[in-house]
């Protein structure tokens, strides 16, 4: 924890990631010294105009002081403040962009402007214009890059996830008292915002009973009397970078808050299933082997329980009999978004056991994924 806390003394690394994007575009496509890399951020995105810092400087445009905006809503950030607390070489205001991109037009030759697809305001669209523009390789190379991730994003995630820890402890504890999933909710939030995470990575899922086997129930107000277990899919997001915990505790049901035998026996397949997951994860491996794995537990599990009756191993997995207990992928890339970008889907695979992997192919060294299984 230490370490982790050192790391996050510093400045996220943003000129580093510039120059991994610049890097990837370099790798694709022949990119001259003088190009400029334009990128516009929206509300709750991360706004970022990202070069490279040698050749390339990083410059951020934030909106302008409005006197009228400062009466409702105090003294925004300032440039002078954002250049000590961003990784940027400069900052103006967005009143400043148009100068700012209009000196470009008398070059010659003119720089490359690299873009993302209609990702330009209207007050800007004549200046873009009038430049040479690529809109057809950014997005993807910000999308491939984000997959690795360096040491201060992993103390990001870390941070997240140790704040998410809290939460599903507090709500653990609270089960006894609940009379509903929302209450179980409001605990998990408030957790959450009191450890300094006002925003949540994703709708969390609280779903008890059979509630628990709609695979993104959004509900969460459904009570928890004569049920006996509560799937609790709920992550804090901390400093835009995204958690994602899911578990399943016994509600009383009768049981007094202990599983059943049926429920413990199921509990325990999945469990087997992501340790056996867990042993085959390396950087390299393919994500469709580890998936795999999981299925075939699942199999051999659900043979030795009797739920499955009929057939070999080999037979049910061939037949894809598992994909009706186990219908979603095994995990995913984790990040800024949930499910982080970068893992190539193909929702058109003919193959129904494959067909919703968030993750294709080899997993890279330095990526954080999720391993997440389930009956």
């Amino acid at each position: 924890m230490e370490l982790q806390d050192r790391i996050l003394e510093g400045k996220y690394p943003a000129k580093d990631h510039c120059a991994k994007v610049v890097a990837y575009l370099r790798s694709k496509h022949r990119v001259s010294s003088d190009s400029i890399l334009y990128l516009e951020g929206q509300k709750s995105i991360l706004l970022e105009d990202s070069d490279e810092a040698q050749p390339f400087r990083l410059t951020l445009f934030i909106p302008p002081l409005s006197p009228d905006s400062v009466i409702w809503s105090g003294l925004p950030l300032l440039p002078p403040d954002a250049v000590k607390k961003y990784d940027i070489d400069a900052c103006l205001t967005t009143s400043e962009l148009p100068t700012h991109l209009s000196q470009f037009q008398n070059q010659d030759p003119k720089p490359t402007l690299y873009l993302k697809t209609d990702a330009v305001t209207a007050e800007l669209s004549s200046i873009v214009a009038a430049l040479s523009t690529d809109s057809s390789l950014l997005h993807s190379a910000i999308d491939e890059c984000r997959v690795t991730k360096d040491a201060y994003e992993i103390a990001l995630l870390r941070h997240a996830n140790a704040i998410s820890t809290r939460a599903h402890i507090a709500v653990l504890r609270a089960i006894p008292a609940a009379r509903n999933e929302q209450d179980l909710e409001a605990v998990f939030i408030a957790s959450c915002i009191a450890s300094g995470a006002k925003h949540q990575a994703y709708h969390g899922i609280f779903g008890s009973g059979e509630n628990a086997a709609t695979l993104h129930y959004q509900h969460n107000d459904q009570a928890l009397a004569g049920r006996k277990n509560i799937l609790i899919d709920a992550g804090a997001e901390w400093s835009c970078y995204c958690s994602d915990v899911t578990r399943t505790a016994p509600l009383g049901g009768g049981g007094g808050g202990t599983f059943d035998a049926e429920s413990r026996q199921i509990y325990e397949l999945v469990m087997e299933m992501q340790e056996a997951a867990y042993a085959l994860l390396k950087a390299g491996v393919e994500w469709e082997t580890l998936h795999l794995r999981a299925h075939e537990v699942a199999v051999a599990g659900l043979l030795r329980l009797g739920i499955l009756r009929n057939g070999t191993p080999e037979e049910l997995l061939r037949e894809r009999i598992s994909v009706a207990f186990f219908p979603h992928g095994l995990g995913h890339y984790l990040g800024m978004d949930t499910h982080d970008t970068g893992g190539g889907a193909d929702y058109a695979d003919p193959d129904r056991m494959f067909r919703y992997l968030r993750i294709r192919g080899r997993v890279p060294e330095g990526s954080v994924v999720t391993v997440e299984p389930g009956v």
